[in-house]
């Protein structure tokens, strides 16, 4: 992105945040934004469509407190700002390396480009951004330099942004994007990768101009949420349902698993709402470790009885002991 770009664009105006927002702020409302105007909440809507596009873009460089720095000193020198293309650090060439948000180093991200993916679809694509600029250089030509060192300059960054599936994010895997000439791009996600967080690719960017060193690609991902599983961490959480019956008298039920086959498990008598239920070792597997499957127990209640089925349950409640399971609370919420 131009740093013109930068100072044209009032990014805490797009997300609804003050400019000292803090970072969990921030993440918050673009979140809340995001789940908006994603594609997939609005298919076919182009505004929606370039909404989100705008949001990405906000978020990249606010959430990015190098970025962030930077962007506020831009802001406040006014129009006359300008950056000089980053030098050193990192790798170039063949292959890539996934490295994490917060762990790029202390370089600056300036003159940087945005773009979008989807997963599957790429309407989104990585247009021009592998041209070889100006001045007829190219890998070979180490002369000049634009600041009069001798020094070559180091190829733009870009920031770019995909979203993948809850299990594609969660078991890792290796998906291809499209630049706009149409060659294909191939990306590994690593198991575990979650909301919001980074891939950096070495060597992606844009070609430098002089026979420097290539640009990375900062890819941010977006992982679409599950209909029935949530993330904490390298753990994997789920409701569970069961009947009055089962959880007072105890029962064996069977809980999925994400990406493969149920497990059984058992619910001791007198199970309330809320226990968790632990599967050890059936969370989301990681290099750094392996988390567990947490099946949280909510009793279902009966909408709707037969007469003697509510005869018989009424008769069940004259035969239990006179106690009030909400004294203790109210004893304490009054002391």
């Amino acid at each position: 992105m131009a740093s013109q770009d930068w100072f044209d664009k009032d990014f805490y105006r797009v997300l609804g945040v003050s400019k000292d927002v803090t970072p969990a702020e921030l993440k918050k409302a673009y979140r809340k934004l995001a789940r908006k105007y994603h594609p997939d909440s609005n298919p076919g809507n182009a505004s929606a469509e370039a909404k989100f596009k705008e949001l990405s873009e906000a978020n990249s460089v606010l959430a990015d407190p190098a970025q962030r720095k930077e962007y506020d000193a831009v802001r406040a020198m006014g129009s006359g700002a300008r950056f000089t293309a980053p030098g050193g650090g990192g790798q170039a060439g063949g292959g890539f390396e996934d490295v994490f948000g917060g762990m790029f180093g202390g370089q600056g991200r300036p003159q940087q480009q945005n773009y979008s993916f989807e997963q599957g679809g790429f309407d989104d694509i990585l247009g021009g951004m592998f041209g070889r600029g100006g001045g007829g250089g190219g890998f070979g030509n180490s002369s000049g330099g634009y600041r009069g060192t001798g020094a070559p300059t180091r190829g733009r960054d870009v920031v770019a942004s995909t979203t993948v599936d809850f299990l594609t994010a969660t078991q890792g895997d290796q998906i291809t994007l499209q630049t706009q000439d149409g060659r294909p791009l191939k990306v590994r996600i690593p198991a575990g990768v979650s909301d919001g967080q980074k891939i950096r690719l070495r060597g992606k960017g844009q070609a430098s101009p002089d026979g420097g060193e290539t640009g990375d690609i900062v890819l941010t991902i977006t992982v679409r949420k599950h209909p029935v599983f949530e993330r904490e961490g390298l753990n994997l959480r789920v409701n569970v349902p069961v009947t009055f019956v089962e959880a007072t008298l105890g029962a064996t039920i069977e809980v999925p698993t994400l990406g493969g086959s149920p497990v059984r498990l058992r619910v001791a008598p007198g199970t309330p709402s809320g226990r968790v239920l632990r599967v050890k070792g059936r969370g989301v597997v990681t290099p750094k470790g392996t988390g567990d499957l947490l099946a949280v127990v909510q009793v279902a209640v009966p909408s709707h009885l037969s007469k003697d089925a509510t005869e018989k349950l009424a008769a069940f409640a004259e035969s239990l002991p006179k106690e009030n399971p909400r004294d203790d609370l109210i004893a304490r919420a009054q002391g």
